[in-house]
Order: structure tokens, then C-alpha cells, then sequence
């Protein structure tokens, strides 16, 4: 099921790999208007401390940074609760996207984490989407249910999604900043309720 994904564990370093050419082919391409306004924004003493944050977060976190600034590419998903969420749409919020599945374990271990990550910060605006690549809703529903889990999750049967941003590995998370770029990958579950987690979301929610 899903052979051309792979689970976290043996193929850590495989994975570690694949983030990196992942970053190198999303990095393309020329720079735009808003990154020049995001490096001036960098001189502020408040946005210098919060970056600063951010990259200390992600090193403890082991996340893949990005070489250099590139945005997220845009979708609109129906969520399984009847909503639709656009990202564009989610612009001035830092949104962490995950892509999983219930039937890879390293993701069903990390959801709960992730619940408490997103119950802490998202009435200041933090965004969290729980992409499912399962074949059917029903399989995703009781899942949520039997772990009382209220943060957005969307199904992506097809893996169109999955395909867009490279996913090639469960569970894959990528971080996206307030403006809608790519801030960091992260290949494999992480303890997403420690306090490297934490500071990660505060420090883009303070950039």
C-alpha cells in the first residue's frame, strides 16, 4: 500500500537526503518582490530576536532549512469537517502542513503532539493542517474521533498534493511562515509538544 512512500526508521538517511534535494528543487527560481521586504523587516530588533528563535528551534527539532527564500505553493483543500481551506488564504499566520496517514505508525504516534501544539497557539493565529493520504474518509474519521483530535485535516486520496510539495516519506511536515514561505521540513515525526516545538511557532507567530 502507497510503495512509493516510505516509513520513517530504517530509511532515516534515505530521507535526510530527500528532504535536501526536496529544498534544492523548491529553491529554485528567482527571488520576488516580497522577500526584499522580509529582508528589510529583518533589521528590526523584534524580528531579528524571533529568527534567531526560530533557527535555534529548528536545530534542536533537526528540521531542513531552506538555501535560500522560496513561497509555498498555493492549494485549496476540502476538510473532512465540511470546510475549505485555502493557504493563500492563511497569509500572516505561520501554518505547519503534515502529511499522514493512518496506517503508517510513526504518524498516529505524533498526532497527539501535534493536537497539543495547535491547541496552544492557535488562537494567536497558528495554523495546523493534517493532510491524510488514505484512500477513503471513513478510515480517517474514527481515527479522529477515538483520539478526540480537532485540528484540520483534509484528504489527498490521489496524492496530488503529496506530489506537489514531494512527498516521498510519512510522516512529512513542512513549516511556512507568515508569508507564505517555505520556513523548514521536517522528515519523520517529531515531539511536536516539546520546547524546541514551542518556541519554533512562537518565534514565527513574533516575526
Amino acid at each position: 500500500m502507497r510503495g512509493k512512500l516510505m516509513l520513517t526508521g530504517a530509511v532515516a538517511a534515505g530521507a535526510v537526503l530527500v528532504g535536501v534535494a526536496l529544498f534544492a528543487v523548491l529553491s529554485e527560481g528567482p527571488r520576488d518582490p516580497a522577500s526584499a521586504a522580509t529582508e528589510a523587516a529583518a533589521s528590526s530588533p523584534v524580528y531579528t530576536a524571533s529568527l534567531s528563535g526560530v533557527d535555534e528551534a529548528a536545530r534542536e527539532l533537526d528540521l531542513i532549512r531552506p538555501s535560500k527564500p522560496k513561497q509555498a505553493s498555493d492549494f485549496t483543500v476540502s476538510l473532512v469537517s465540511g470546510d475549505t481551506l485555502k493557504l493563500v488564504g492563511q497569509r500572516g499566520k505561520p501554518v505547519l502542513i503534515n502529511f499522514w496517514a493512518t496506517w503508517c505508525a510513526p504518524c498516529r504516534e505524533e498526532m497527539p503532539a501535534m493536537e497539543r501544539l495547535y491547541l496552544k497557539h492557535r488562537e494567536r493565529g497558528f495554523v495546523l493542517l493534517a493532510i491524510s493520504v488514505d484512500s477513503d474518509v471513513a478510515l480517517v474519521k474514527p481515527f479522529l474521533q477515538k483520539h478526540k483530535l480537532t485540528l484540520p485535516v483534509a484528504l489527498d486520496a490521489k496524492m496530488d498534493l503529496a506530489n506537489t510539495y514531494g512527498v516521498r516519506a510519512l510522516p512529512a511536515s513542512f513549516v511556512i511562515d507568515r508569508n507564505g514561505y517555505l520556513a523548514a521540513l521536517a522528515l519523520g515525526p517529531r515531539a511536536w509538544d516539546n520546547r524546541a516545538a514551542h518556541t519554533l511557532v512562537e518565534g514565527l507567530l513574533a516575526q
